[in-house]
């Protein structure tokens, strides 16, 4: 056998045992465990990215991974060119493997917010805009702007919106919140509206929306919501005003201080149901799922009237004399 032969057989060996080791190296490297603190590390990749800038990224952020072997673990897997943007964190004991594996797959690290039942939209937007992990891009828009920015037919944006926990990627944009509350709102509106009893003095939709407000502010009670709508409907039937102390609230604005008084019941505003027969022009609050079934299926009654027993319920009543019994007896 020649020398050069033998050299070349030397090298091609070198090479395969160079070649081998490299990749026992990186298989043992990305089945390793990055960190063991129980702290994840939160970081974000910014999109259009390569998977070199995605692992320097990281490493800005306090990722613990070494860039070139990253890169060849993506390259071998042929994940370089599949990361998707966005927020992530990385989490006690997560192996480069698993690192990859989630860059790709988008599992984005979540957030969550709560929008409660009874709130109106002014509340809303303000835990929004307090929200530390959601980019706020809707602080300079105008509630219609807004409407607008989310895809909604509705200018004003009382009441439309579902109040539920909502979780998303972390530093997603606020109009992203609104539009998933938004949307959630019209489905169970329309869930509702096929599921309505007969002969209820609604047009459309979002008169429902309107009553299923007032129940909402009306009463803490669930077991109490298909009375109240009962009693409200009965009344809009009959031409009746609602006198609904909610609704009054609501339509003066910043000027309620915690206390309603006679004068404020005989000020006429849109939404002064003392004053305005049938339903006030818009929602008042964000309806819950209860509040949006009673308003569509009221108890059979024949109630007219309620009044707060002190205790957190209410005592219905038919006739107007028996309403002034139950008056003078849990609130004179």
């Amino acid at each position: 056998m020649g020398f050069l032969k033998k050299l070349f057989i030397l090298m091609l060996v070198l090479a395969t045992i160079t070649i081998g080791g490299a990749a026992w190296y990186l298989q043992r490297w990305s089945d390793t465990a990055l960190i063991a603190s129980p702290t994840p590390i939160q970081f974000s990749i910014k999109s259009g990215s390569t998977i070199r800038g995605a692992a320097k990224q990281m490493q800005q952020a306090g990722v613990p991974v070494q860039g070139w072997l990253f890169e060849a673990l993506a390259r071998v897997q042929g994940s370089a060119h599949k990361l998707k943007a966005g927020s992530y964190e990385l989490s006690t004991n997560e192996t480069p493997r698993d690192l990859l594996s989630k860059l790709v797959e988008g599992r984005f690290s979540l957030t969550s917010l709560s929008i409660i039942e009874g709130w109106n939209f002014r509340q809303m937007r303000n835990a929004i805009n307090a929200h530390p992990e959601i980019s706020h891009d809707s602080l300079a828009m105008s509630d219609r702007e807004l409407m607008k920015a989310i895809g909604s037919e509705f200018d004003y944006p009382e009441g439309l919106f579902f109040p539920d926990t909502y979780r998303f990627a972390k530093n997603s944009s606020d109009l992203q919140v609104f539009r998933l509350a938004h949307q959630a709102m019209l489905s169970r509106l329309d869930e509702v509206w096929k599921k309505r009893a007969e002969n209820l003095p609604y047009k459309t939709p979002y008169q429902v929306l309107i009553m299923a407000s007032i129940i909402e502010k009306e009463t803490g009670q669930a077991s109490e919501r298909g009375m109240i709508a009962s009693v409200f409907v009965n009344r809009l039937k009959v031409g009746m005003l609602l006198q609904t102390d909610p609704t009054v609230i609501y339509g003066m604005g910043e000027q309620f201080k915690g206390n309603i008084r006679k004068r404020d019941l005989t000020t006429d505003t849109p939404y002064n149901t003392y004053t305005r027969v049938g339903l006030p022009p818009t929602p008042i609050a964000l309806p819950g799922m209860d509040s949006l079934k009673a308003a569509v299926n009221p108890e059979p009654s024949n109630a007219f009237y309620f009044v707060a027993r002190g205790n957190g319920t209410s005592q219905f009543s038919e006739t107007l004399n028996e309403h002034n019994k139950a008056v003078n007896k849990y609130q004179r």
